[in-house]
């Protein structure tokens, strides 16, 4: 049970949490000559991520099994991440089966069990198949505007009398949901058409009236909207793209560039994912926390501080007097220290563990430093990188060894040794008092060049 429950955990997956639920079971099979790698993906924050992968059998034959990480739209294909392509929408839950066969253009359900959401999901992935076809397929077919724009205004009215009729799935999350699917691929479709290469583009006075209605802040009012679609952030980047055209003046760069764009997004979850699309392509550090100081309100959910923190660790040349990384860690008490609270004070920093012995060599000479900066404007921390389930005996180590200074916790190899590229301890840096990088390898405690460093900078 012990090991079980291990494996799970490093899946993601808690065992109650698995004990409450099925595994959703694909069968799929290939109605085609050529066979090729299928992929299952889940939907993160608007984009598609592979979780698993499947070669077909000699029969063109593949399956999946696995237990879902939430209800809602997963996708099957022989498509990337990157290219809507090949790739198809299901919506699975806990328990379902789903049967398909893939051929040359498209997919069909097969089998009698499937669920009643993926019957009426694939009523409408055949009612909107030709202008899908014509705008994501555009490699494979020679459509311009010309017979692209008649096909979306015949689907417009047919999309919303098929929505206003009954579906009888018995499930009013996925019937809600269907409507924001509708909406979203009808968008998507019809700006993608625009912006993919074509032998021949209308005027503005040629476009349906149905793209003056398309716009970032009518189909995205929040952004739940484009993070529970799987080309949400293509989607809305790319609406945002003919928002943007619509001035008919050139974009401003830069951080006066992306605040004027601000101005065209009402939601400011969706204001951070713009920024941080703008930031990935900045490649000086100095130019990057600028921009970064004009944006940082905006950097609002993890995963968008995931990648800000990403785009910064890239850039950061940790050359002296680079700003020091803004860390944030619990003391032996659980009160939160930020690297910011110790402005005003040249900082120490020793990265640690219990279990390392070059790290123990160090205390001794780290007490006797502490003994000699008494009374002066210097900080010293140490920041232990055991594990969670080590902090009773890092809490016991700071007792039993008397350890003075600020002692924090950091969870294991976090973000700070990412940061700093750490991958050997202890490893000692010194930071000003306005919290520059002195030196991020400065000499350890035992080293006679490290005291005179200190003070050099008090």
């Amino acid at each position: 049970m012990k090991k079980i429950t291990t494996l799970l955990s490093l899946l993601g997956i808690g065992f109650s949490a698995l004990m409450a639920q099925k595994p959703v079971t694909i069968e799929g099979s290939f109605a085609r000559e050529k066979f090729a790698e299928v992929k299952l993906f889940k939907v993160v924050d608007g984009t598609s991520k592979p979780i698993a992968t499947a070669q077909p059998n000699s029969k063109g034959k593949f399956g999946f099994q696995f237990f879902p990480e939430y209800e809602g739209l997963y996708m099957v294909g022989t498509g990337t991440n990157a290219n809507p392509q090949g790739n198809y929408k299901f919506w699975l839950k806990s328990g379902d089966r789903l049967g398909i066969s893939i051929n040359d253009t498209a997919y069909s359900l097969t089998g009698v069990s499937n669920s009643k959401e993926n019957q009426v999901l694939t009523q409408w992935y055949k009612m909107a198949w030709l202008v899908e076809w014509k705008s994501v397929y555009f490699s494979r077919n020679l459509s311009t505007y010309v017979d692209f724009f008649p096909e979306l205004n015949s689907l417009l009215p047919k999309a919303k009398a098929w929505l206003a009729g009954p579906k009888a799935t018995g499930n009013k999350k996925f019937e809600a949901a269907l409507k924001d699917i509708v909406k979203l691929d009808l968008a998507f479709f019809a700006v993608n058409f625009l912006n993919t290469p074509r032998s021949a583009h209308p005027d503005k006075e040629e476009l349906p009236d149905y793209y003056s209605s398309v716009s970032v802040n009518s189909v995205f009012p929040t952004a739940q909207k484009a993070y529970d679609y799987p080309w949400g952030m293509r989607a809305f980047s790319t609406i945002l793209m003919r928002d943007r055209m619509k001035s008919g003046e050139k974009p401003k760069t830069g951080l006066e560039g992306t605040k004027e764009v601000f101005a065209l997004i009402n939601n400011d979850t969706l204001k951070g994912d713009f920024a941080l699309d703008q930031a990935a392509v900045i490649k000086d550090y100095g130019k990057y926390l600028e921009f970064k100081n004009g944006i940082e309100e905006y950097i609002l959910t993890e995963n968008q501080k995931q990648r800000e923190f990403q785009i910064n660790s890239a850039l950061a040349t940790l050359k002296p007097g680079d700003k020091g990384y803004e860390f944030k860690f619990e003391d032996k008490n659980g009160k939160t220290v930020a690297f910011s609270d110790l402005k005003g004070k040249v900082v120490l920093i020793d990265t640690w563990a219990t279990w390392c012995g070059p790290c123990k060599v160090e205390i001794p000479h780290l007490k006797k430093l502490e003994e000699a900066m008494q009374g002066k404007d210097v900080a010293i921390v140490s920041i232990s990188v055991d594990e969670e389930k080590d902090k009773d005996k890092w809490k016991q180590m700071i007792a039993d060894q008397s350890l003075g200074g600020i002692q924090l916790f950091a969870s294991g190899w976090s973000d700070i040794t990412k940061y700093y590229k750490i991958t050997g301890i202890p490893r000692f840096m010194v930071f000003d008092k306005d919290g520059k990088i002195v030196t991020v390898d400065a000499p350890r405690p035992s080293s006679p060049d490290l005291k005179p460093l200190l003070e050099k900078y008090l």
